[in-house]
């Protein structure tokens, strides 16, 4: 039992962990001989506790694993905070550089139920005539199902990733321009680094978060020259939202061609010590981007977490209307032949958006990488001390010797049995502290 409890806890809450069958075997090798060692260690799937080797599921969505989908949370704001006033290997000097946090959103399909409010939080009645709470179910929701454009809207969000990347592009020529540079030799004065995370609104349509920032030519260690301002940055990005715009599929000769929509907010980021009310800090864009790192269609339009295999099964699905109907647009616009490059029908269940939730430019900040890599050492060193050893370290820098590995490990299932659920969940307060020290 002491055994299989210290073996659940490695999980960290996890209680969709993968289960792998197999082995790994460490020897000694020497780089300058060659020579393999005798064994330094060696694992068996068969001598674990749990009979299998449980690794941590690591899906970010909330509703599938409350405890990865934190863990992938607290990474994304590490990530944002460090490209915003540096640490975990940025230069603190990030701090000065001018930077903004925008927004981009999709254009309009159709009118929808909506909660407008005014600048002091009044709120006002919908195009319905209605005020609607927070919570009301119809928000989102098409003001008349059959006028909505659903074939746009699932095809805005299938190109969406396409539409921020030509953006990116023309962001860097609007900067240029305005310093008086041409594009070849605007790389040699600054460099422009962002942060974005996708999120759904309420009716389905993604949209962006983005920190973006204004660098030297070799990233956050160098200064950006002077005429580099948040004032310019905002400027840029205006007119680069205006001039991007991708072309799209002609179905039934309908071109479509896809933009951004006309809300575009940008505010200057301020420094985590200044406290101005409507200005925003550091801390709280690298909250704000975070939260909406572990969400996806599921938590904004009540649509499905996992792909289907069959339009059939929407009917044992209790989802809202606005949301069947747009997985059955995209699982019929996924069967053209001209649209196979989109594998709607593989990402219906995200409504047509099948890019990365969370990305951001080499120079930005450290990576999602980094970080696993230094919490796994730290819970390394964690064992070692729970091992006997207080003053555990890394291999001598100098030695010759390095690590042969071999492994096979093979999937064996996932999930836990019901004792297994039971101990893990009795662990997930503890853990949850002890992970939190770790971040």
């Amino acid at each position: 039992m002491p055994a299989l409890m210290r073996q659940l806890r490695g999980l960290g809450g996890c209680t969709t962990p993968i289960r792998l069958d197999g082995y790994r075997t460490e020897h000694t090798l020497n780089t300058t001989t060659g020579e393999i060692g005798p064994v330094v260690h060696h694992l068996d799937s068969a001598d674990l506790p749990a009979g299998n080797l449980l690794v941590r599921c690591n899906n970010r969505r909330t509703t599938r694993c409350p405890a990865c989908a934190e863990t992938y949370r607290r990474d994304t704001y590490q990530l944002i905070t460090a490209g915003l006033r540096g640490g975990k290997g940025t230069p603190e000097a990030v701090a000065a550089h001018p930077r903004v946090f925008a927004t981009f959103t999709a254009p309009s399909f159709g009118p929808v139920h909506n909660r407008p409010t005014t600048q002091k939080g009044t709120v006002l009645r919908c195009r319905c005539g209605t005020k609607h709470p927070k919570d009301a179910a119809e928000l989102g929701s098409p003001l008349n199902p059959d006028t909505y454009d659903y074939e746009a809207a699932v095809l805005w969000n299938a190109h969406a990733s396409k539409i921020w990347a030509r953006f990116s592009i023309y962001l860097r020529r609007e900067v240029a321009k305005r310093a008086g540079l041409t594009q070849r030799a605007f790389s040699q004065y600054a460099r422009v680094s962002f942060a974005k995370v996708a999120e759904y609104q309420a009716r389905g349509a993604i949209h962006f978060h983005a920190v973006i920032r204004l660098d030297g030519p070799t990233g956050g260690e160098m200064p950006p020259p002077d005429w580099a301002t948040a004032e310019l940055l905002a400027d840029a990005i205006r007119e680069a939202v205006k001039a991007t715009e991708v072309p799209g599929p002609v179905l039934d000769r309908r071109v479509h061609t896809f933009a951004f929509g006309t809300q575009l907010d940008i505010r200057p980021i301020r420094s985590a010590d200044f406290d101005g009310g409507a200005e925003l800090t550091e801390r709280a864009v690298a909250a704000y981007i975070a939260k909406y790192a572990t969400k996806g269609a599921e938590t904004a339009t009540g649509t499905l977490d996992r792909p289907i295999k069959f339009l059939a099964e929407l009917g044992r699905k209790s989802i809202p209307e606005h949301a069947r109907r747009l997985i059955r647009t995209a699982w019929t616009l996924g069967a053209r032949k001209d649209l196979k490059d989109l594998r709607l029908r593989a990402w219906a269940h995200m409504l047509g958006f099948r890019g990365h939730f969370s990305t951001k430019t080499r120079r930005y900040s450290t990576t999602l990488g980094a970080l696993r890599a230094a919490r796994a050492e730290w819970r390394r060193l964690q064992a070692a001390i729970a091992a006997g050893d207080q003053h555990p370290g890394p291999a001598e820098p100098d030695s010759d010797d390095t690590t042969l590995v071999l492994a096979h490990w093979a999937f064996a299932g996932t999930g836990l049995t019901r004792g297994e659920e039971w101990l893990a969940a009795s662990l997930t307060p503890d853990t949850t502290e002890r992970e939190g020290a770790a971040a």
